[in-house]
């Protein structure tokens, strides 16, 4: 199949390349942008299942007044001293004058109730931030003009103020974000041309990856955009940016695949197109096999619970689907005309080096095999060991750096108030039938969750429009994002606010940590549903392609083994050594993402050479030796390009960032140097025929030919 595939290309190749540019045009001009499907709406990020969806619900239609965000104006003496009642008057004013000013997109400046802090060390003014979306940008310059306001109003009066709150976090971080994205851009691309230029010496080689991927994201976006349109599916602003990194992680891998083969190949005394019909035959079913696993992987996302890995899923698999067939027509239609001219200006790719490393490595694989796999392995199983300290964490703003105004402003607000002020837990009360609430049945109900377990201070109890409803605001003791607060909530809390409820009313208890509670469990369970499923679907696939059912059960052992090992790295790392409280709660899907579906790809493309060299009547040490040899080069490159353009993110000043950076850049480094080239090799040079149980996968066909190749190496250029 590949075969004719490959004949098929190589022969047409203008055609293929003509009818690539018509397509491409095609789909750009006439799909709708990513944009018109771009939603920031959360509420569907949980299922409406979870109690605090169902909180956020009753309160949207019983305080319709809400917000959609907070700014926390915190105001306090210069000198440090408490507040007088002529500061706590000024403070009045304050929020008097800045209401008059009709800042854009801002409501309420609310001084109560409580505004002073018992200690009388601050004063707050909250400030609603109204907008379509939490995230729109209407809100920051809404801070920033609250801001610019407040100085001059507290001039000369010797008190001085700080504005708090996520929007104000955001706009204090905003560069040191885009900063940071914006390196990690530019990493990628010097990292890609600057190894591929090592290894090839050739800048056509190192542009192809650039050029082709920069094609391939425009043609997905439309075709993404496309199909959201047609059903009805809405997508995280941060798709495009996952899009690119999978795009670029994959499509190099593939390229390098291609072109390592090919100047294999070449090597081997074949004319430019039967090198290249001969690469796809070889490498066509390892890039299917490949991009298949990664596209279950993604589609499985489907079985999330939340709805952004729901609708991540099926954009990332269309974005593999495309890159597919473009490392299996394109790329094969543009090398095959280019020729050796693909490495063009070096003539190194002609000579065949002795003793490299590859090769040494490939022998210590073939001829110590039990003590390549213990050692991996027992690596491996140390790494591992580290999940199980492992605590998530929701804290954003602890990685933030510390010095800018709305963090010592939160520093002010939580040393006055209870710890949860700056994210007041919110528990609504209602009869569920529009019955009216009692005066009593709501004092009543007050007082009692007053002093449920791990409260600091409650607020007054405010009255909906709708008499069936109220609400109390309760002040944790807790950082109202730590995992103390959220295991509070989700369970002491929660129990004590139910069991408050007077007869014939029902409880929910929402807000910030109820979400990051409901979102812990539905985490959980996504993960717990998703791993096995894409692990059996995976082994599917493997088996398949390698007609065994012995190899597909190790190596998806070795793939779940290698993820444990990163999560464990990273908690010995950041929890450890760093004493950090936990690692971000999205790292594990992080790395189902990009170490679990992507790695595969190492694995794949390993135990495809190990069966390939096989067939050539290698023994099972000798394949195994061989293998390394020759694939080893390709995934080190690939996985080196891919983890160094990760491991940038390292030096962004923000803690979840260095988490994500080390965490991928790890689990890629285990996945391409430890599994994949020591391993899975080695193991299967042990288990010997056994591997391809129970058909013949390393048996040569009948007839066919034996081909030994040309050695490989990254050092030769």
């Amino acid at each position: 199949m590949f075969e004719r595939l490959g004949r098929f290309v190589v022969g047409r190749a203008w055609w293929v390349i003509a009818g690539w540019v018509l397509a491409a045009a095609a789909i750009i001009l006439t799909t709708p942008s990513l944009s018109d499907i771009t939603s920031a709406d959360q509420e569907s990020f949980l299922p409406r299942s979870y109690e605090s969806v169902q909180a956020t619900e009753l309160g949207q239609k019983a305080f319709p007044q809400q917000a959609t965000a907070t700014a926390i104006i915190v105001v306090k003496r210069a000198d440090g001293q408490k507040l007088t009642p002529a500061d706590e008057a000024k403070v009045g004013q304050l929020a008097q004058s800045l209401k008059g000013k009709n800042i854009p997109h801002t409501s309420g400046y609310l001084t109560g109730p409580p505004a002073v802090a018992p200690d009388k060390s601050v004063q707050i003014i909250n400030v609603g931030l109204d907008a379509p979306a939490p995230d729109d940008p209407a809100l920051l310059d809404a801070v920033r003009d609250l801001r610019a306001d407040i100085g001059p109003e507290l001039a000369n009066s010797g008190l001085t103020a700080g504005v708090a709150g996520d929007v104000a976090s955001f706009v204090d971080n905003e560069d040191t974000f885009n900063n940071a994205f914006a390196v990690v851009g530019i990493a990628t691309i010097i990292l890609i041309i600057g190894l591929i230029l090592i290894i090839f010496r050739s800048p056509i080689a190192a542009l192809l990856p650039v050029v082709v991927v920069g094609v391939v994201l425009s043609i997905t976006t439309g075709l993404v955009a496309a199909a959201g349109k047609a059903f009805d599916l809405s997508v995280s602003q941060d798709l495009q940016t996952i899009l690119l990194i999978v795009l670029f992680g994959i499509g190099t891998d593939y390229i390098l695949f291609l072109l390592f083969r090919y100047r294999e190949r070449l090597r081997a005394g074949d004319d430019k197109r039967t090198a290249m019909i001969v690469t796809v035959q070889r490498v066509g079913e390892v890039i299917t096999s490949a991009a298949g696993a990664v596209i279950v992987a993604f589609l499985v996302l489907l079985l999330a619970s939340l709805g952004f890995f729901g609708s991540l899923g099926p954009a990332l698999a269309i974005a593999v689907g495309v890159m597919l067939i473009t490392s299996l027509t394109l790329i094969p239609a543009v090398v095959s005309l280019l020729g050796r001219y693909v490495f063009w200006p070096s003539k190194a790719w002609q000579r065949a080096p002795k003793a490299t490393i590859s090769h040494r490595l490939g022998t210590l694989v073939g001829r110590r095999p039990a003590l390549v796999a213990a050692a991996s392995g027992v690596l491996l199983v140390a790494l591992a060991a580290g999940v199980l300290g492992y605590k998530a964490d929701y804290d954003f703003s602890a990685g933030f750096p510390q010095d800018t105004e709305s963090a010592k402003a939160a520093q002010d607000l939580q040393r006055g108030f209870a710890a949860g002020a700056l994210a007041p837990t919110e528990v609504y009360l209602t009869t569920g039938n529009g019955s009216p609430l009692t005066e009593q049945q709501v004092n009543d109900f007050a007082a009692a969750v007053a002093k449920a377990p791990g409260v600091g201070q409650a607020q007054p109890p405010e009255r909906s429009t709708d008499p069936s409803v109220a609400r109390v605001n309760l002040l944790l003791n807790e950082n109202p994002v730590s995992n103390e607060a959220i295991t509070l909530v989700r369970e002491d809390l929660r129990d004590a606010v139910h069991a408050a409820a007077p007869p014939g009313t029902r409880a929910l208890v929402g807000g910030t940590t109820a979400i990051f509670a409901d979102i812990n469990s539905a985490n959980n369970r996504d993960l717990s549903v998703i791993l096995p499923v894409a692990a059996g679907l995976i082994a599917l696939i493997l088996a398949l392609l390698l007609r065994s059912l012995v190899a597909p059960i190790y190596l998806v052992i070795a793939v779940l083994l290698n993820f444990a090992a990163t999560l464990g790295a990273t908690v010995y790392l950041f929890q450890g050594l760093r004493g950090e409280p936990g690692v971000t709660f999205q790292l594990p899907i992080i790395l189902y993402l990009f170490v679990v579906a992507i790695g595969t790809d190492y694995n794949i493309l390993m135990i495809a050479r190990l069966r390939e060299e096989a067939r050539e009547g290698n023994a099972p040490h000798e394949a195994a030796a061989i293998g390394v040899e020759h694939a080893g080069p390709t995934v080190a490159a690939a996985g080196l390009i891919l983890a160094g353009t990760f491991a940038v993110l390292l030096l962004a000043p923000i803690s979840f960032l260095q988490q994500m950076g080390f965490a991928v850049a790890i689990g890629i480094v285990l996945s391409a140097f430890v599994m994949s080239m020591f391993f899975v090799p080695a193991l299967t040079a042990l288990i010997g025929h056994k591997a391809w149980w129970p058909g013949h996968g390393d048996e040569r066909p009948a007839g066919g030919p034996r081909t030994p190749p040309e050695p490989a190496t990254v050092a030769n250029g």
